[in-house]
């Protein structure tokens, strides 16, 4: 079991790699004396994999109990989270109660939420199912629900109290899910690090046949990029808008689309695609990066080109949904650019280059 650190001034924890992990090994080593375990998941996970996780928090806790969810984007929503507080509050749930999210972003996100703000915040712990989920959205401490206007623009930061990232999980993932994951750790190489972008390309096919050895090395470096990144800034004043890499334009095509029709990787690939594309266009990259990023975005089986989300002004909606992003100033939008590769930059661009960039990577 390899342990990754994340240092934050006032609450540091450990994110575990690797398979067939101890769950109640990695409680005790964090010295977890409560008594109440809750775990929140969703209806596809828990056919998978409840059993066992039940089976080890019954020799840690006294009581557990479990709220089975809708599976999707679509229901990371008021409704869910007034469903976690409906259960704790008639099991009378303290804030000794430890909330257990096992699933992946959807299901992390919505509990992380409902952790920070019952009882005005409880301990949870983090048990990603998906890949997506081990190697970004369960570490660093985000947690949100969608609004229809904008995705996770209602939430907290609040930190678990470790994360467990276990491999074998992997295995049950639909190859649409697994590609899905992909695109996220494809962004750690063009915003921190050139040479796993380079390994990325060597392997790519064996982390696609699921290998353990090559899913490790994906899950490992991409959660310590991640976790060097947020150990200087938690809550994203600085230097963890990086992590955004192609989320401005892929948030926008959640949002247009409709939550769930394309998945949230799936937004991101393509929005990493534009983001290059304007990267080139403002003369940081040249078209060779492009190409290189585009060719690594369609092995992984995922798409390089943009949807259409509107009928009569495309760009435009495009640019209205952006202004909302959360790393919007004053309503100018700031892309998260490369500049160079294994670099990041936050700037700003003319709305009438953004435009081109749209109108040329949409169909």
């Amino acid at each position: 079991m390899n342990s990754i650190k994340i240092d934050l001034p006032y609450k540091g924890y450990d994110i575990f790699v690797g398979s067939g992990l101890n769950l109640a090994r990695a409680l005790g080593d964090i010295k977890i004396s409560f008594k109440v375990a809750v775990i929140v998941t969703n209806v596809i996970v828990a056919k998978l994999h409840l059993n066992k996780i039940v089976h080890s928090l019954k020799g840690v806790f006294d009581e557990v109990h479990v709220i089975e969810l809708p599976d999707g984007e679509l229901f990371k929503n008021w409704d869910s989270l007034n469903k976690i507080f409906e259960a704790l509050l008639t099991w009378e749930c303290d804030r000794k109660t430890v909330l257990f999210a096992l699933g992946g972003g959807v299901v992390g996100d919505l509990t992380g939420f409902a952790a920070a703000t019952y009882m005005r915040g409880v301990p949870f712990v983090q048990l990603p199912t998906t890949l997506l989920a081990q190697v970004d959205s369960s570490v660093g401490g985000k947690t949100a629900i969608n609004h229809p206007l904008g995705k996770n623009m209602i939430g907290a930061f609040y930190q678990p109290q470790l994360v467990l990232c276990d491999l074998e999980v992997l295995d049950t993932l639909p190859s649409r899910e697994l590609s899905a994951g992909l695109a996220e750790v494809i962004k750690y190489g063009p915003i921190a690090d050139a040479n796993f972008l380079n390994w990325l390309e060597n392997n790519i096919d064996a982390v696609l046949a699921k290998d353990k050895d090559a899913l490790a090395h994906v899950v490992r470096r991409s959660c310590e990029i991640k976790a060097g990144i947020v150990s200087q800034d938690e809550k994203e004043s600085g230097v963890r808008a990086i992590l955004n890499f192609g989320h401005t334009f892929g948030h926008a095509i959640e949002a247009g689309m409709g939550y769930g029709v394309w998945l949230h990787g799936e937004g991101v690939a393509a929005g990493m695609v534009m983001a290059s594309e304007l990267s080139m266009r403002l003369g940081l990259v040249d078209a060779s990066f492009v190409s290189r990023l585009k060719t690594l975005i369609r092995r992984a089986g995922l798409p390089t080109v943009a949807p259409l989300i509107s009928a009569s002004d495309n760009a435009g909606r495009y640019l209205e949904l952006m202004r909302i992003d959360k790393k919007s100033d004053a309503g100018e939008i700031r892309y998260v650019l490369i500049d160079g590769v294994g670099r990041a930059i936050l700037r700003a661009a003319p709305d009438a280059l953004v435009r081109e960039v749209i109108d040329a990577c949409c169909e």
